[in-house]
């Protein structure tokens, strides 16, 4: 317990003294290292999956509904509990923050078990409501049905990571999180085509692979010991437990089942057109989530010093962090937009060469590539509002993109634009987010400022720690 506390003070020396800007970048460095490897194992498996037919490479959209409902429960625990370790630890309330992160886990194993047998009974009106086509239910309800069996350890794993990137150890978590990814890049392909499995092998090692990933980052929270996990941790959830979870959780809950509700709208625009127009979102979605991947652990990089600086009542430190990781996202993210732009049809085509995917996909990658880049200001805002507990603007921002915005574009665009609205969909809603975020950065900027001051009452959750 003794290396435990001197590894935990020397991790608050770390978080509230050091130079912001190498600070940012070490910790993003694994965070963005890790969500590539995972982009590269996503764009593999599209890749493996789609040397099946058009109609499989459909399910692989058709599984994003899913899969989001799984991220859902993984980051909604995983950001409510690492964000209220890292405000503890700040706070210097070791136990406390010990409390939070075993008890986490206990509730993500129970609610993913909850998923994977609700999903399981379900899971034809589930692929249904999701987009698919007569054709591609098949391989989809294959592929969804062994993915929900893997819910619990797939929830856990996305848990345990972020609470390890929000002690700010985000090494250790890019060694589970990259040994799973690696593995499932050579054994998607030996139980699809060797093995002759077919889409069940592309599922079937994703569940193997997380599983894989689960176990290392229980040894890794064990290993780092600054909230090592332990039953006698675990407490009875209680309202207030519920609260901290929901205060930094719940905007990323609501986020994910946006998404899905996003990929169920594009999909459903996109159903008139074919198994070939779902089949190109699909594509799509996985290599502009290269750069959203990049955009995502810039601001993984940033949360854990927003979380100790605030539990440390250091907000300068969090002002700057800010300016800088947002500049960081839109430079990298800007770069890559142009690449995935300039090389559209030859990215779509390692994927597919069906001429109707082709023509579908190459223009939704050029539009969207261009508009990428804005998405990295409202994201690295959300994570600002979220970690400092302003749930319910963090809730509507992180909605917008992926729901109260694209909803209604999706309804329009094609009605009037018929396959170009769909292409275009997305991007328009990156624009009219953008346009929300920016009074919503300028408030939590001023919010910061007021509370350094004296003038404001921080959230409810800051006063209790102090």
């Amino acid at each position: 317990m003794a290396a435990g506390e001197d590894t935990t003070r020397e991790k608050f020396r770390q978080m509230t003294q050091e130079p912001i800007r190498p600070l940012i970048l070490s910790l993003a460095a694994p965070s963005i290292l890790s969500n590539l490897v995972t982009s590269i194992y996503n764009l593999s498996d599209t890749f493996f999956v789609s040397g099946l037919g058009t109609s499989a490479a459909g399910a692989i959209g058709i599984s994003f509904v899913v899969m989001t409902a799984i991220q859902a429960v993984g980051f909604c625990m995983g950001q409510g509990t690492g964000g209220a370790i890292a405000r503890y630890l700040g706070a210097k309330r070791r136990e406390r923050a010990c409390e939070i992160a075993s008890t986490g886990l206990a509730c993500t194993l129970v609610a993913g078990a909850v998923i994977a047998l609700v999903g399981n009974l379900l899971i034809n009106p589930i692929c249904m409501l999701a987009g698919s086509t007569a054709t591609i239910l098949p391989y989809a309800r294959t592929f969804v049905g062994i993915i929900l069996l893997g819910a619990p350890f797939m929830c856990s794993s996305l848990m345990l990571n972020m609470q390890l990137r929000f002690e700010g150890e985000a090494l250790y978590s890019m060694v589970a999180i990259m040994s799973g990814a690696v593995l499932n890049m050579f054994l998607t392909p030996v139980l699809i085509y060797v093995v002759g499995m077919g889409i069940a092998g592309s599922a079937t090692s994703t569940v193997v692979c997380e599983g894989l990933s689960f176990l290392l980052l229980v040894r890794q929270m064990q290993r780092v010991g600054i909230t090592p996990l332990s039953p006698r941790w675990v407490t009875r959830p209680t309202g207030a437990f519920a609260q901290e979870v929901a205060n930094g959780g719940l905007p990323s809950f609501v986020r994910q089942v946006m998404l899905g509700v996003a990929t169920t709208l594009l999909n459903g625009a996109a159903r008139p057109y074919g198994d070939a127009a779902i089949a190109a979102l699909a594509i799509v979605q996985r290599i502009t989530g290269f750069g959203n991947y990049v955009q995502i652990g810039i601001g993984q990089g940033f949360q854990p010093l927003i979380g100790y600086n605030y539990g440390a009542r250091r907000y300068e430190r969090i002002r700057e962090g800010y300016f800088f990781s947002v500049r960081v996202a839109l430079a990298l993210v800007f770069g890559i937009g142009i690449l995935t732009c300039a090389f559209a049809e030859p990215l779509i085509r390692l994927f597919s060469s069906d001429p109707e995917v082709l023509a579908v996909g190459v223009l939704a990658l050029r539009v969207e590539s261009l508009t990428m880049p804005l998405t990295g200001t409202a994201m690295i805002t959300n994570f600002l509002l979220q970690t400092t507990g302003r749930m319910w603007r963090a809730t509507i921002l992180g909605a917008c993109r992926l729901g109260l915005v694209l909803a209604p574009v999706v309804l329009v665009l094609p009605h009037l634009m018929g396959i170009t609205g769909v292409q275009l969909a997305q991007p328009v809603t990156d624009c009219v987010t953008f346009c929300v975020t920016i009074p919503m950065a300028w408030s939590i900027l001023r919010e910061l400022r007021e509370e350094e001051a004296g003038t404001r009452l921080a959230p409810s959750f800051s006063k209790a720690m102090h």
